[in-house]
């Protein structure tokens, strides 16, 4: 082999050798932010906890003490959600002033969303959870109403 040869080995090899670790270190820099305890998901307590420190800290409070952004905004701005679970499914619904409206709408396994009005143009907020398969019989038909600012679910089961 001729000296020349040898050098472009030799810098081939070496430039693997570098990439190979520098691959490692990025992995393990990732790998050390997934696996620590910091990362772990919440529970429902917790989760409920923090929602409720987080209300409780006035945005005029929480400018000063760097604690979190001034711009963020108040968890209590968007009129509060109700859940009401069905035989077919869950809905979620609220009241924005006096008008219904349903936020979301998750149907039950064996189940699908066959009609749905979110009341976002009128006074109607309404679905209907079918059977699947079922020819439509087994079907649970739903609305949401607002009773002094507070949504209500009317099911048809």
């Amino acid at each position: 082999m001729n000296r020349r040869m040898l050098l472009v080995t030799a810098g081939w090899l070496g430039a693997a050798v570098l990439a190979v670790l520098v691959g490692l270190a990025a992995v393990s820099v990732i790998g050390n932010g997934l696996t620590t305890p910091e990362t772990r998901p919440l529970s429902a307590a917790e989760v409920a906890d923090e929602l409720a420190r987080q209300v409780a800290v006035s945005p005029s409070a929480s400018q000063g003490s760097g604690s979190r952004p001034a711009a963020t905004p108040s968890v209590s701005a968007a009129p509060p959600t109700q859940t009401f679970p069905t035989r077919a499914g869950t809905v979620v619904g609220r009241c924005v002033g006096t008008r219904p409206e349903v936020v979301s709408m998750s149907p039950r396994q064996g189940y699908e969303l066959h009609e749905q009005d979110r009341g976002l143009q009128d006074d109607d907020a309404e679905g209907e959870f079918r059977a699947q398969g079922g020819g439509g019989k087994d079907r649970v038909k739903f609305e949401i109403v607002c009773r002094a600012g507070i949504p209500a679910l009317l099911a048809d089961d």
